[in-house]
């Protein structure tokens, strides 16, 4: 038990030593606000940094490095890879082009620390929102969307922890990338229990804006399963997939299969060609299917809601071409990390965008 809890708390105290800074900026930049704003700029940084840890656990599994470190909490039971030399130098010797380097295995770390250092973001303003109901004089917004974000960031947590453990497990690592997302929703819908003034819209419009996120979402679900059974270059064409094929060969029943090892079929045996082609064409389908829907989402907005709520529009159609350049670089560029991290970056703040939008929008009476 020593084992664990001990690399535990060293990794949640370098997180917490990570969080003192944005905690200190916060206090200096909040100080003359009411409570109410000063939990709301709280919310926002750290859905700022819950936006960064998203973006870089990207970059932990495109650099192959969810393995840098092949245990949990600690690296090795060190609370770093600096007390871990020994370990990895021979993990390193004995495979140099295996999953265990130094590189990987401080990104691995540097990665868990951000995570650490957002959790406690994430208990101070559920404490804050707490205080916040119980003392404030007038109404305050319900303390219990903070509590679920707190409660959301510790199964984050958990999911993180199987990742490794289960040697990068398609299902969960696509689990752990949802979990990250539905953590950026929560702070997004969060962040405007202290906001603006609602917009009201008709209420055909709100629905159809939730339609759109929850397709989003199922999108966000596809890319995740393309990336984490590194699926992308399985069509390395556009329009076309492979050899100027608008429809190969493709097996969905294998490709999706989800509780399955990496690379391999759930009966046993190489995941095959046509399977990872089948999860890619879902994607491209799907991608299809949400950029449709936003673009007739912007319509509508601009037509039928009133002058504030227009900027929305121009968003959401930068937000769709965003998605849609850096994901047509992944294929025609052959899956530069670059494009990679931006087609991640884009999915969360398109999911931010679309959560944002919704909890704004009343519909009308």
């Amino acid at each position: 038990m020593n084992e664990l809890l001990l690399p535990l708390g060293q990794v949640a105290a370098i997180g917490g030593a990570v969080a003192i800074g944005p905690l200190i900026w916060w206090r200096q930049r909040s100080r003359a606000s009411t409570p109410a704003g000063r939990l709301r700029a709280l919310t926002l940084l750290t859905l700022f940094l819950t936006f960064d840890l998203i973006v870089f656990g990207a970059f932990t599994r495109l650099t192959d490095s969810g393995l840098g470190c092949p245990d949990w909490p600690g690296c090795y039971s060190a609370a770093s890879p600096a007390g871990a030399h020994e370990h990895i130098e021979a993990a390193q010797a004995a495979m140099p082009t295996g999953p265990v380097t130094h590189g990987k295995a401080w990104i691995e770390m540097v990665h868990r620390y951000l995570a650490s250092g957002v959790g406690l973001l994430i208990l101070v303003t559920t404490v804050l929102s707490l205080r916040l109901k119980r003392h404030a004089s007038e109404a305050a917004p319900s303390p219990w969307l903070p509590t679920l974000t707190l409660v959301w960031v510790c199964v984050q947590g958990a999911f993180g922890a199987l990742t490794v453990t289960m040697k990068l497990f398609p299902a969960i690592v696509t689990l752990h990338l949802l979990f990250g997302m539905g953590l950026l929703m929560l702070l997004a819908w969060q962040r405007e229990a202290y906001g603006p003034q609602p917009l009201a819209v008709p209420a055909p419009l709100r629905r159809a804006a939730a339609v759109v996120l929850v397709l989003t979402l199922i999108q966000v679900a596809l890319g995740g399963w393309v990336s984490t059974n590194y699926a992308v270059l399985a069509c390395d064409e556009f329009p076309t997939c492979h050899g100027g094929q608008w429809w190969p060969p493709l097996d969905f029943a294998q490709g999706f299969q989800l509780w399955r090892e990496l690379g391999q079929r759930a009966g046993g045996g190489w995941l095959g060609f046509e399977a990872l082609a089948a999860i890619h064409m879902a994607h491209r389908i799907g991608a299809v299917v949400v950029l449709s829907a936003i673009l007739a989402l912007a319509w509508a907005i601009h037509r039928h809601a009133g002058r504030p709520a227009r900027a929305w529009t121009r968003w959401l159609l930068a937000a769709a071409g965003w998605q849609f350049a850096s994901g047509l670089s992944n294929v025609v560029l052959d899956w530069p990390i670059v494009a990679a991290l931006a087609h991640t970056a884009g999915a969360a703040m398109l999911l931010a965008l679309l959560t944002t939008l919704l909890a704004r929008l009343k519909a009308q009476t």
